[in-house]
């Protein structure tokens, strides 16, 4: 059996030249619990600590591109015209996005995060995704102009419009009937090889990604043609794995539009997705570039 990639270590990886990523996505507003195990029926639990934040896989990414690059990165989204749409934008602008909504009268959608004393997260989702369409007045020019971005919820139409950035990376939760009536070929399509609705048959695509990962938490994962890969190792117990996936995804996307081979880019996501994994919710301790313009991860 071939033996796996092992990640560059980071301080080997090259510094990022300045990039303009983006991304198209969704968001909901996650409430995320710290509990010592998942409740069985009829039990009541003490929760240690609680957060609510505007999450969802495009924030996730949208965020941890922003503290790769150190600049405000663009962010098509589509939020309920309500007060928690209203306050997951202030909330994403305060964190470095560069917010373009679509307003929807529908509620904005929200979610419960269960997170164990493993890390394993265990989510909830209320209500339907909004995704950002070709028909919103959004500015959808500007993508011929991005080095790279990263879709998580769009329709066919708008994600053909993506297809004018220099690198277009997907994630299978846009759903399979979107990806095939798009019609246009990925650089490449990341999801996680453990979650049933993120795995796609590999013909399914036409044309196929250039690049297929699919990951498979503290066992690394596997890309389509590359081979498997190792996570890095762990120092300290994970406290959230919620995120790490769509950190990863970021990673890999800003590796790719820097025109890093595959193997550093895979490299870049394991890293970003390792940091994540240390802090309470999605955000505390991403990777992100430092004044010096070296990237490393904030403690929580």
């Amino acid at each position: 059996m071939a033996s796996s990639l092992s990640p560059c270590p980071l301080a080997a990886l090259p510094p990022l030249p300045p990039l303009q990523l983006g991304v198209v996505g969704h968001v909901e507003v996650v409430t995320f619990l710290e509990v010592d195990h998942l409740p069985t029926a009829g039990e009541i639990l003490s929760c240690a600590a609680a957060l609510d934040l505007p999450a969802g896989g495009g924030a996730v990414v949208a965020v941890q591109l922003a503290r790769l690059t150190g600049r405000p990165v663009p962010f098509f989204t589509a939020l309920g015209r309500d007060a928690t749409g209203e306050r997951a934008a202030a909330e994403l602008e305060a964190l470095g996005l560069e917010l373009h909504v679509a307003w929807r009268e529908q509620p904005t959608r929200r979610g419960i995060t269960y997170s164990d004393r493993s890390g394993e997260r265990t989510i909830t989702v209320i209500g339907e995704r909004l995704n950002p369409a070709a028909a919103d007045p959004l500015p959808w020019h500007r993508l011929g102009s991005w080095d790279g971005v990263f879709v998580t919820a769009a329709d066919a139409p708008a994600l053909r419009r993506c297809r004018s950035a220099r690198v277009l990376a997907a994630t299978p939760r846009l759903r399979l009937p979107v990806l095939q009536q798009a019609g246009v070929r990925l650089d490449a399509l990341v999801g996680s090889g453990l979650d049933p609705a993120e795995q796609l048959p590999p013909e399914a695509l036409q044309p196929p990604p250039r690049l297929r990962i699919a990951t498979a938490g503290g066992d690394g994962g596997e890309a389509w043609p590359l081979g498997r890969f190792e996570a890095p190792a762990r120092q300290r117990p994970v406290r959230d794995a919620y995120g790490a996936g769509d950190s990863f995804a970021a990673g890999v996307t800003a590796g790719l539009a820097a025109g890093w081979t595959d193997a550093m880019a895979i490299s870049l996501g394991c890293h970003c997705g390792n940091a994540c994994l240390d802090g309470h919710g999605p955000y505390a301790t991403q990777l992100r570039r430092t004044a010096a313009g070296a990237l490393s991860g904030q403690g929580d």
